[in-house]
């Protein structure tokens, strides 16, 4: 594999942050989430936590430092129009993050990605709850998007700095496991899934630590 597709420019579609807001009702509770996100322009402060201008509801399950930035493709977006008969476009997911040019199959835990001042690093996939189907007002899309495979994925921010919607990403470090954010996908949701494989990912120093977890049971 060459230099030029070890490191290179990632396509930036779309740069999106949303406040925590009520989203809807689930069990005759108001819920509130973070996950409407709406697309930002300019330079913008990116801390390990939370990118200017985002938060989330509950941070018992979201946010925090495993899963301060969500990134996801946007050669997703015309697979769900056309599976589902709907629009979806930058920010459905929840993403800050829209690119474009690398796949969950690509995308590798513990690979680092540079942004203005910022560095990141892909530290988990995205596993998605009920307010996802709030959200898009699909029920059954919980099942559909653990299924597909396309899922996304986290960062940890390992330098905080100023980041500008702007300016390119680069992808600056491939990790030597090679271990794919589909990997850790389907370590989590393969029954039976390659032990080897899974047991690497545990091991994975980069591994978000609720991933690893998980996968030890």
């Amino acid at each position: 594999m060459s230099l030029a597709t070890e490191r290179r420019t990632i396509g930036l579609i779309s740069v999106n942050v949303g406040r925590p807001a009520p989203l809807g009702t689930r069990r005759g509770k108001t819920v509130l989430s973070g996950i409407v996100k709406r697309p930002v322009a300019g330079a913008l402060s990116l801390t390990i936590l939370n990118l200017e201008g985002d938060g989330q509801a509950d941070l018992r399950v979201h946010g925090g430092p495993e899963k301060a930035v969500y990134a996801y493709p946007a050669e997703h977006l015309p697979r769900w129009n056309a599976e589902l008969g709907v629009e979806f476009g930058p920010g459905t997911f929840g993403e800050n993050l829209t690119v474009a040019g690398i796949l969950e199959d690509e995308a590798r835990i513990g690979d680092v990605w540079a942004w203005g001042e910022a560095r990141l690093q892909i530290c988990q996939p995205r596993s998605p709850c009920y307010k996802l189907a709030l959200r898009t007002n699909r029920p059954d899309l919980l099942k559909r998007f653990i299924a597909s495979g396309r899922t996304g994925w986290y960062f940890r921010v390992l330098e905080p700095g100023t980041v500008d919607t702007g300016a390119p990403i680069r992808l600056v470090e491939r990790d030597a496991a090679g271990l794919s954010v589909l990997d850790a996908h389907r370590a989590m949701h393969e029954v039976g899934f390659h032990e080897e494989t899974v047991g690497a990912l545990i091991a994975h120093p980069a591994l978000a630590a609720t991933w690893r977890n998980a996968l030890l049971g």
